[in-house]
């Protein structure tokens, strides 16, 4: 009876994965600019990687407390954000979760410490 109930419990978890997995994962980057200067640029990367990726923002140079987005997949959630600011900066967040996020705000105050809030 416990060979069954250990087989049985083997193939549900087997089985498992592909539904969980369904849906998850990073899908459209909507952000709010908290920043209090225009982005010029935007770039990403999976965090623990060193190879920043331009992404296309609409509107294509958000000003401060506008909300953009780009189109963006991809299977994981955690990733840095990179932007180039008007004043030439180049500030970053680490670490942003972009999976089941309607949107997040990139704030910065005048000490150019960086945070995200969540939506």
């Amino acid at each position: 009876m416990t060979r069954l109930l250990r087989l049985l419990l083997m193939t549900a978890l087997a089985a498992a994965p592909a539904p969980l997995l369904a849906g998850r994962g990073a899908s459209g980057l909507h952000l709010v600019n908290n920043t209090g200067q225009t982005i010029f640029n935007l770039y990403i990367r999976r965090t623990g990687t060193t190879s920043w990726q331009p992404l296309a923002a609409t509107p294509p140079k958000p000003a401060k407390g506008v909300k953009a987005t780009s189109p963006f997949a991809d299977p994981d959630c955690a990733f840095d954000l990179k932007v180039t600011l008007e004043d030439k900066s180049e500030p970053v967040w680490g670490g942003v979760n972009l999976c089941e996020v309607k949107s997040l705000t990139l704030n910065r105050n005048e000490a150019g410490v960086t945070w995200v809030d969540y939506d």
